[in-house]
């Protein structure tokens, strides 16, 4: 795994703030905002691949930025030609701005998250095309995110194959079946995940999964079994250790917990394969 150490570098993208609306859970507008990564010598002559990055529990649009060096690893990543260019986006999956009174309430964090996939259907991704010169194909544009991040990019491959063909799912399992579902319920999980993108006409050349995690985070014990399923499936998933082949990767970091400064070094280490052609 090639890890990210601080350095600047005289080509810095600049980060703008995109405002837009989305409906909340009751059918009401709300005015959102994301944070828009745009790659130095940014044109709109040209048009660029996309990658939606999510916050985890708790978070919001500023948490990847705030918490990490993830700026200047695409920095780097672009200016030092480990990467092509791309436009990264951070939105936010609350309508509202969510209050915490001692534990986490796991089936509210799930219907966050689900509500998120038809904002991101119908008024982010639109938001996002029109504002900036992107390339509006699946084939570039990429969902990826931290904790219940990772669970939002699983509910996108289950709800928004059609608007994503690159998931990076991040130290999170997939929820479907509740609260960490890759573990408790791994096997009708991966049959779920299966069975989908099958009956949606998908097959192993339509998508690709970079997925990571720390052997001592909290995710480890729950996302690693679900890993280990969809390895099976031969007939879905071509997992490899070689980034450049096969369609499924699981990449663990050691003394990495459940923690943003670590689980960012996933995101520099798969950046120069999201998009490679």
């Amino acid at each position: 795994m090639e890890l990210h150490q601080y350095h600047d570098v005289n080509r810095r993208g600049s980060i703008e703030r995109l405002c837009y609306t989305a409906r909340d859970e009751e059918g009401a507008e709300v005015s959102k905002y994301a944070n828009v990564y745009l790659p130095f010598g940014y044109s709109g002559e040209q048009k660029y691949p996309v990658l939606y990055l999510i916050h985890g529990g708790g978070g919001n649009p500023d948490a990847w930025l705030d918490s990490t060096m993830i700026k200047n690893a695409l920095d780097v990543s672009f200016a030092e030609g480990r990467s092509r260019p791309f436009i990264a986006v951070f939105p936010g999956f609350y309508c509202h701005t969510p209050v915490r009174t001692g534990r986490v309430d796991e089936e509210a964090e799930r219907g966050h998250v689900l509500r998120f996939q038809q904002e991101l259907r119908k008024d982010l991704i639109p938001a996002v095309d029109s504002s900036y010169s992107t390339d509006p194909t699946r084939e570039k544009r990429a969902i990826g995110g931290f904790s219940m991040g990772g669970v939002t990019t699983w509910f996108a491959f289950l709800e928004n194959m059609d608007l994503f063909s690159v998931f990076m799912p991040l130290s999170g399992d997939c929820w479907q079946f509740g609260g960490l579902g890759g573990g408790k319920e791994t096997e009708k999980t991966v049959r779920y995940l299966c069975d989908q993108t099958i009956s949606k006409g998908y097959g192993k050349q339509d998508f690709r999964i970079f997925a990571g995690t720390g052997y001592e985070d909290i995710a480890y014990p729950n996302l690693t079994p679900q890993m280990e399923g969809l390895k099976q499936r031969t007939d879905l998933f071509e997992f490899s250790e070689n980034l450049k082949e096969g369609n499924l990767h699981y990449t663990l970091m050691k003394d990495a917990p459940h923690m943003y400064e670590k689980v960012y070094q996933h995101v520099f280490n798969y950046a120069p394969v999201l998009f490679a052609e």
